[in-house]
C-alpha cells in the first residue's frame, strides 16, 4: 500500500512520487503496490479539465515503464481523457510486463465529482499469478456503492483493491477515527461474505483548487490505509 503526497496540479511532480513509490515496494519484495486515486491532477482539481491525458498515454506509460523496470504489479488512480472528450476517474492495473491488464472508470461518483468525471459503465476482473482481482475506487466501496463490490466479489475477484482520496475536514486528527462508518464497515461486509481481501489506499496533503478547497486527504500525520479480510483488517 503505497500513500503519497498528491499536490493538486501538479502531476510531473506526483508521478515522480508515484515511480519512488514503485521502487521502494520492490526493494520491499511486494509483489503489487497500491497507489492513490487521481494521482497526477489531485481528486477534483480544475486542471485536470482540461490537461488530463489519454490512457495509455504519457501518464500511464510512466508507470507501466516503472513495473516493468522493477517486476511489480501496478495499481494506480489516474484521470483519463477518453476519445470522445470526457474525462474519467480512473484505475489501472499494470502487470510487471508493463501492460494494462484493467482499466476501469469510477462508477459512484460523489455529486462534487460528477462536474469533473463521467460515470463509469464497466467492471472487470482478471486472473494473475496472484489471484484473481477486481478494481474499484474510493466511494465505490460507501455502503451506498456496495453493489459494485458485491458483483466485483460474484464474478470471483479474491482481491478487490481500491486507489482512494480519503477527504476530511482539516480540523479532523487520528483520534477521531472518521473512517469507521465509511470504510471499516463495508470493507468487513464485504470481507466476510465473500471470503476476499479489500485493500484501500489513499493519498495525503491537503486540498488546494475544487470544491473541497482547504481539506486534507487521509489523516495527518500518521495516516492510514485499509486492507481487510474476512479474518480481520490491517491499518
Amino acid at each position: 500500500m503505497g500513500q503519497l503526497l498528491v499536490e493538486g496540479g501538479e502531476p510531473a511532480r506526483n508521478l515522480a512520487r508515484a515511480v519512488e513509490q514503485i521502487a521502494q515496494a520492490a526493494t520491499e519484495k511486494c509483489d503489487l503496490v497500491l497507489l492513490p486515486e487521481t494521482l497526477d491532477f489531485a481528486w477534483t482539481h480544475p486542471s485536470a479539465l482540461y490537461e488530463a491525458q489519454p490512457i495509455p498515454g504519457p501518464f500511464s506509460d510512466q508507470l507501466c515503464q516503472a513495473a516493468v523496470e522493477h517486476g511489480i504489479y501496478v495499481c494506480a488512480g489516474l484521470t483519463e481523457r477518453a476519445a470522445d472528450g470526457r474525462n474519467y476517474n480512473a484505475a489501472i492495473l499494470i502487470n510487471p510486463q508493463g501492460e494494462i491488464i484493467i482499466k476501469y472508470h469510477k462508477i459512484n461518483l460523489l455529486s462534487v465529482e460528477q462536474p469533473f468525471y463521467a460515470v463509469g459503465q464497466t467492471l472487470n476482473v482478471v486472473d494473475t499469478p496472484l489471484g484473481k482481482i477486481g478494481v474499484n475506487i474510493c466511494a465505490d466501496n460507501y455502503i451506498d456503492g456496495l453493489a459494485i463490490g458485491h458483483t466485483l466479489a460474484r464474478m470471483g475477484a479474491e482481491f478487490i483493491i481500491a486507489p482512494s482520496s480519503w477527504t476530511v475536514d482539516y480540523s479532523i486528527t487520528e483520534e477521531h477515527d472518521p473512517y469507521q462508518e465509511k470504510w471499516v464497515r463495508p470493507f468487513s461486509i464485504l470481507a466476510k461474505l465473500y471470503n476476499v481481501v479489500v485493500v484501500g489506499t489513499t493519498s495525503v496533503g491537503y486540498i488546494v483548487g475544487g470544491p473541497y478547497e482547504g481539506k486534507k486527504r487521509g489523516l495527518l500525520p500518521g495516516s492510514r490505509c485499509q486492507w481487510h479480510s474476512s479474518s480481520g483488517n490491517i491499518q
